[in-house]
């Protein structure tokens, strides 16, 4: 077991808002051991940008790890030639090019009959009643489960972050987590005879028409909707309330000096959605005088490492005009995102500048409480706009 020094944390408190605790890790001991997360976490910026690239000793193969164990061994948990070669197919259905030149003008498809439903209604939670379907309406095209509804595609994405974030082993949760994919595997099932018959860019053609078999298929769909769903859906919502809440850089964007992409940029950083990734080491080593050994589980705390000191000036403000270039939201060694670019313009190509354009007027009508450590993101945001 590590030697790392221990650091005792309130789960509810960390929660409810991890930032001040993660502050103080970064200050006086940021690599630490966390005993009611049976983990050590990695905390300032710089250890994460160098350690995540050490697939050697912080490996992503965790056959016991609660991803695998409940939506089976994807891609985010291979290494090498086959994490790579899994990549590469689903290249075909992420890439920069396939985004701009296919799923773009169906996110606006979506994002706009969603939109045109709800002006006349004046009012709406933010969450449910627009990033949510926006979000789901997106995932069900990019992954081909278009048969699903935006409801089933918000509950098992949630389930399923939510069975991979139980350290604390509740029942409950890991049931509905196995219920979820069930429900997934399920919809793959109803899906695999068109989409051999009509092959198609979404993620699940690609996989079968690359040859990739359908266990691998099946966790790969889970891992993309487990990361597609939630993380787009609270970036919305919570980017439309960071901007409501500072106007003077909403104003920067309609006056041109900014754009949503900034907004998007510095929110990621400011309330990260994915607030670390795991990690299990592989073999004896030493970072930052800390002594890791086989079998320790490791988190690398991206959230933190987007408010480091050593790198971003009052890093707990919103700030749409400061230089983002150090903040590792989606990760910074070979497992980063692969579907950054999908959302990167689900969210300030489509959603962000729909919002504003057709929901005149748009404030908050009541406050807009957080949640989470491991993903992080607004439980409700309440506004109104003129008819």
């Amino acid at each position: 077991m590590t030697n790392a020094p221990v650091t005792n944390l309130d789960l509810d408190s960390f929660t409810a808002d991890p930032y001040p605790a993660l502050a103080r890790m970064r200050a006086n001991a940021p690599i630490t051991y966390v005993p009611q997360l049976g983990a050590t976490l990695i905390t300032r910026r710089d250890d994460i940008h160098v350690q995540e690239k050490r697939s050697d000793v912080f490996s992503s193969l965790q056959p016991d790890g609660l991803m695998t164990q409940l939506m089976g061994q994807n891609m985010m948990r291979k290494e090498g030639a086959q994490h790579l070669a899994e990549r590469k197919i689903l290249f075909a259905a992420l890439s920069p090019r396939t985004v701009a030149q296919h799923w773009k003008a169906i996110f606006e498809k979506s994002t706009i009959s969603i939109l045109n439903n709800l002006i006349l209604k004046g009012k709406c939670d933010l969450v449910a009643d627009f990033a949510m379907p926006v979000s789901a309406e997106a995932l069900k095209a990019v992954t081909g489960l278009t048969q699903m509804s935006a409801a089933e595609m918000d509950g098992v994405s949630q389930a399923m972050i939510n069975g991979c974030a139980n350290y604390a082993a509740d029942p409950e949760i890991e049931a509905l987590c196995h219920k979820a994919t069930a429900l997934i595997d399920a919809h793959i099932d109803a899906r695999l005879p068109g989409i051999q018959a009509t092959p198609d860019q979404s993620a699940l053609s690609v996989q079968i028409a690359g040859g990739l078999d359908i266990k691998a298929t099946r966790a790969n769909i889970k891992l993309i909707i487990s990361g597609g769903q939630n993380e787009p859906r609270d970036v919305i919502a919570g980017t439309i309330w960071a901007l409501l809440t500072h106007p003077k850089q909403l104003e920067l964007i309609n006056n041109g000096d900014a754009t949503y992409g900034d907004a998007f940029a510095e929110y990621t950083r400011w309330n990260s959605p994915i607030g670390m990734s795991p990690r299990r080491i592989a073999r004896r080593d030493t970072v930052g005088g800390v002594t890791f050994e086989p079998e320790d589980r490791v988190f690398f705390m991206f959230s933190s490492a987007c408010r480091d000191e050593k790198h971003f000036e009052n890093p707990d403000a919103f700030d749409i005009t400061r230089n983002t270039q150090s903040s590792i939201s989606f990760g910074a060694g070979p497992h980063f995102c692969a579907g950054a670019a999908t959302a990167r313009c689900l969210i300030t190509e489509v959603a962000l500048p729909l919002a504003f354009k057709y929901l005149k007027n748009l404030h908050l009508t009541g406050d807009a409480p957080f949640t989470g450590w491991a993903f992080r993101g607004p439980v409700s945001v309440p506004v109104a706009w003129d008819n």
